[in-house]
């Protein structure tokens, strides 16, 4: 597993995350707090507080690397 945190502060890229997110046959979860939710889901997402960054647990085996290329635009240092 690999933590990332993301930055979610607009509709479209919340939309554009998760079309990015159903191409892999991966597990993954946002953690904002002590809620923890299905990062494929918009309505979970939308249920967080979007206004600051939020930790991305990637639940991955293999191709990590192209997960990460792929989330490259919503991840913030």
């Amino acid at each position: 597993m690999k933590t990332v945190k993301i930055s979610l502060n607009s509709i479209d890229k919340v939309k554009s995350f998760v079309n990015d997110l159903t191409k892999f046959d991966t597990d993954f979860d946002l953690v904002s707090g002590r809620y923890v939710i299905d990062a494929k889901s918009i309505m979970g997402i939308f249920s967080l507080d979007l206004s600051k960054p939020i930790d991305l647990n990637i639940h991955a085996d293999s191709n990590m690397d192209e997960i990460l290329e792929t989330l490259t635009p919503y991840i913030v240092e």
